[in-house]
């Protein structure tokens, strides 16, 4: 699945960061199995990108298109699709259900991948086996986020977007996560764009983007 940016600039991103942006006001394409790693501290649009990839962004100029169908001209239902079937997306704030228990968030997928591995071998591999009966709530900020991870990875997907995946994980936890990330694209052949703060990743890139 190809993405191609022509000029997109999202509002309201200042005029100065536009104008240092690699990505905002450019062309662009991105391959169905590229990897990018964009670069860019708080502020300049990081989450926006993601957004706008998984279709909850509107406000922007210019255009792109998935696979040259224009981004605008998709319904609805074709959104609904993509994310079911074609877009995960790891939110920098979780996006968990804090009342229930991580098992429970588990489920709540509309569709899983039955090539991906099972929940129960990808919190072993995360370290999280024993906290899937706990309620997200009494979990650390860590442990949330490889839960999320974990739902991310379950789905279908042609491009995994993951907006800074180890802000909240030590080095051998982020390792872990890196592996696994990398096994599940792997299998699925997939695109991956990932946010960051700083300027590597324990994930191999083929790409690296200032935002």
């Amino acid at each position: 699945m190809k993405l191609t940016f022509n000029k997109v600039v999202p509002e309201p991103i200042p005029r100065p960061l536009i104008a240092s942006s690699k990505i905002w006001e450019e062309e662009i394409t991105w391959a169905p199995n590229d990897r990018i790693l964009v670069q860019a501290q708080s502020g300049k649009g990081k989450s926006t990108l993601l957004h706008l990839i998984y279709g909850l962004r509107k406000d922007y100029s210019g255009s792109w298109e998935i696979d040259s169908v224009q981004s605008k001209d998709l319904s609805a239902e074709d959104w609904h699709i993509l994310r079911a079937r074609k877009i995960s997306l790891l939110f920098q704030d979780l996006r968990l259900f804090k009342k229930l228990s991580a098992q429970e968030n588990l489920e709540l997928l509309p569709e899983i991948n039955p090539q991906a591995p099972t929940v129960k071998e990808m919190c072993e591999a995360l370290g999280i086996l024993h906290l899937l009966d706990k309620p997200v709530e009494t979990l650390s900020l860590g442990q949330r986020q490889r839960f999320a991870l974990v739902r991310c990875l379950r789905k279908p997907f042609c491009w995994l977007l993951l907006d800074e995946p180890f802000s909240h994980l030590d080095q051998d936890n982020a390792k872990a996560a890196a592996g696994l990330i990398e096994e599940v694209l792997n299998q699925n052949g997939a695109g991956l764009v990932i946010s960051s703060l700083a300027g590597s990743s324990p994930l191999s890139c083929n790409r690296s983007i200032n935002l």
